[in-house]
């Protein structure tokens, strides 16, 4: 059995002629006979009473027709969403991103995405940057906005707009008032730090470690908001990525420019190479590309 017997199988029944039938779908009246003939054969059974001078469905016509209809409208159906797709009128995309990340970069382009393909849900997740890989790599999200570098050998990514890290420290510290500060200069402050899983945690240390020196790290969270509080209260000082900074709002911190070394602080859009990309990802990585990239 084949979508032409049952289409041609509906039109019979709707016009109860074949003649009719045949003027409908353009096809020629023996071939729909043909047709008929083929699935009544196929089916064992009658479908269509021929006795009278108009055709009627038999019992088994009238149940084969109800069930055809169906099929014929989830086929419209199913080919209606497929050209939908295709077209970038619907879809779905799943993105991880790193805490904070989101919402200093995404917004307003979510909006304007939004506007431009109504049909398209983008579903959000929050996961630290290490987490974040993780997630990506096992497609549990398609896309990562996270920060460089990652591991190029699994990942596919599209460098964003970058910023720089700057120190906080208490407006009573030594630094306060200054413009900028080496990295070196640092060497006997306590730092506090994000934990291990969050990529500021490596980028922190490893400036560190070319400055010449292991940082002393007083306290680690994974809060960017409580880091902020704890140097404060003068319990150490950090380094943190300027629109974080921003946002602390809070009047006993000041912010140091680091002059030395320059620390890479890249946002980029991440997808496995050897994964499969929707429509609806692919419009969105376009759409970022165009709208965030440096």
């Amino acid at each position: 059995m084949d979508i032409r017997q049952l289409q041609y199988f509906v039109e019979v029944a709707k016009q109860k002629n074949f003649t009719k039938a045949a003027n409908t779908l353009h096809v020629s009246q023996p071939s729909i006979s043909k047709m008929m003939k083929a699935l009544e054969e196929e089916l064992g059974v009658v479908l269509l009473d021929r006795s009278e001078r108009k055709m009627e469905l038999t019992e088994a016509g009238e149940l084969v027709y109800g069930y055809a209809t169906k099929v014929l409208q989830l086929l419209e159906g199913m080919t209606s969403s497929i050209a939908q797709i295709r077209n970038i009128e619907r879809g779905r995309v799943k993105m991880g991103m790193m805490p904070t990340v989101g919402s200093f970069l995404l917004p307003n382009v979510i909006a304007m995405f939004k506007k431009q393909y109504p049909g398209i849900e983008l579903e959000m997740k929050e996961y630290s940057a290490k987490l974040l890989e993780i997630q990506v790599e096992q497609g549990s999200v398609d896309l990562g906005l996270t920060v460089l570098p990652t591991d190029e050998e699994k990942f596919s990514a599209v460098p964003l707009v970058a910023e720089d890290l700057v120190a906080i420290v208490h407006q009573k510290h030594w630094l306060a008032g200054a413009d900028e500060v080496n990295l070196a200069q640092l060497r006997d402050e306590d730092f506090i730090l994000f934990t291990e899983e969050y990529a500021i945690h490596d980028v922190v240390r490893q400036a560190c470690r070319m400055s010449g020196f292991e940082p002393k790290v007083a306290y680690m969270s994974s809060l960017w908001d409580f880091v902020g509080e704890m140097v404060a209260t003068q319990l150490g000082i950090s380094l943190l990525p300027r629109s974080i900074v921003r946002r602390l709002h809070n009047d006993q911190l000041y912010s140091v420019n680091i002059s030395s070394p320059a620390i890479d602080w890249q946002y980029a859009l991440i997808y496995r190479k050897d994964g499969y990309l929707s429509h609806a990802t692919r419009a969105f990585i376009d759409f970022v590309r165009q709208h965030l990239s440096p």
